[in-house]
């Protein structure tokens, strides 16, 4: 109402409409936010996957964010969903940790417990980078950490994992020295032919992961807006903002993540734990 000036006659109606409709978007986000993540599946067909590996199912998670709001009766509800899912492989795509003192044995007791075949692999994410989370939390967790290298795990599939894109960009921009120049590039250099899957933290450096060869490409971190309508201006930063895209022949999937920054608030964007299967093309 322009502090009344507009519309003068019907402002209080107006004000008392919007603290109402403000109210209700509020508890329904509080509401949606604590409910469980859902678990999405999602078929990728991959070309070049060894007939051996045809149904290979992996479980993505990111964003779980894990701390005093988010403790361990929440992720040990998690940890059941992921065993249940009878996983292959387990990823996680960064900004698992917000708290580096907070329940930290009882976080990594409780990873522990998930296993696959294919093993459990990480990448950090902005906040690891934050809190100043290195490595050894994961690895304690079961995880190990692929941070611009890549692992074999089976006669042509290759899993490759890069630093988290939003801080590279950053200090790439403040002139830091030390970073390295092409993380995608050097996270993918030298690898043997066949499948290759990308882990990346943040959905960025989409064309030049295709033109490496990537043929899948697992994101998180824009927590698919988390709280309608500010998924309207993450889009701008982060095109590739939820759900499966294609790049040349690249699949491009970002997670809505399991969890939630700040407030236990989503709105229109539940919480998501990926269940993958890849099928040969």
């Amino acid at each position: 109402t322009g502090f009344g000036r507009l519309l003068p006659r019907a402002s209080d109606a107006l004000r008392t409409g919007a603290c109402v409709i403000g109210i209700v978007l509020s508890l329904t986000a509080l509401v949606q936010g604590h409910r469980p993540p859902n678990v999405e599946r999602i078929d990728i067909r991959l070309p070049g996957l060894p007939a051996s590996l045809d149904g290979t199912v992996i479980a993505a998670l990111s964003d779980l964010h894990l701390g005093p709001l988010l403790g361990s009766g929440w992720l040990e509800a998690r940890v059941d969903q992921v065993r249940a899912l009878n996983p292959d492989l387990v990823v996680l795509i960064g900004d698992i940790f917000d708290e580096p003192g907070h329940s930290q044995d009882g976080f990594t007791d409780l990873l522990r417990q998930i296993s696959a075949p294919l093993g459990k692999w990480a990448v950090p994410g902005n906040h690891e980078y934050y809190r100043g989370i290195g490595p050894e939390l994961f690895q304690a967790a079961g995880f190990t950490v692929l941070v611009n290298r890549w692992v074999q795990l089976s006669p042509g599939l290759v899993l490759a994992g890069v630093e988290d894109l939003t801080i590279h960009h950053r200090r790439r921009s403040a002139g830091d020295p030390t970073i390295t120049k092409d993380p995608v590039g050097q996270a993918l250099e030298g690898r043997p032919p066949g499948t290759s899957i990308l882990l990346s933290h943040t959905p960025w450096e989409i064309e030049t992961a295709a033109a490496g060869g990537v043929d899948l490409m697992l994101s998180g971190h824009t927590h698919g807006g988390q709280i309608w309508p500010f998924g309207y201006l993450v889009k701008k930063r982060y095109p590739f903002l939820e759900g499966v895209y294609q790049s040349g022949r690249m699949t491009v999937v970002t997670g809505r993540g399991a969890g939630t920054w700040g407030p236990r608030m989503r709105l229109w964007s539940p919480g998501q734990i990926l269940h993958v299967t890849l099928r040969r093309s």
